[in-house]
């Protein structure tokens, strides 16, 4: 046998899978996060912090979408916003849903566009 541990690639490091991370979770009330909703920090690390929500709490020291928290983290989508929801849970993130960008357009409007693309 080797003396590399089995769960250990000398090149990648630790391999996990992500699962694993989120105790093979798949909802929490992280689910109804908005991939654009506003991340941020708002308490301080408690020191039984998994390496990951370390990471995510350091990303969302400024403002950060879910998305982005993602990429940062480089996890999926998915276990990022079961952590997300449990770090909501315990105080440690607010999350903002994300405004409106503007006012709709007018019925009117819209109905001019279609005709002016009709006439293409």
């Amino acid at each position: 046998m080797s003396d590399t541990p089995q769960w250990l690639d000398e090149d990648a490091g630790p391999i996990v899978r992500p699962y694993a991370l989120i105790r093979g979770r798949t909802r929490s009330s992280g689910d109804s996060l908005d991939l654009v909703a506003t991340v941020r920090a708002v308490g301080d690390a408690p020191d039984d912090l998994s390496p990951e929500q370390s990471l995510i709490l350091r990303a969302a020291r400024a403002p950060i979408s879910v998305a982005d928290v993602a990429v940062e983290v480089d996890l999926p989508v998915g276990v990022v916003r079961v952590l997300l929801g449990d770090m909501r849970d315990q105080g440690l993130i607010s999350v903002s849903a994300p405004s409106a960008a503007g006012s709709r357009p007018s019925e009117g409007i819209l109905k001019e566009v279609i005709n002016g693309l009709r006439a293409l």
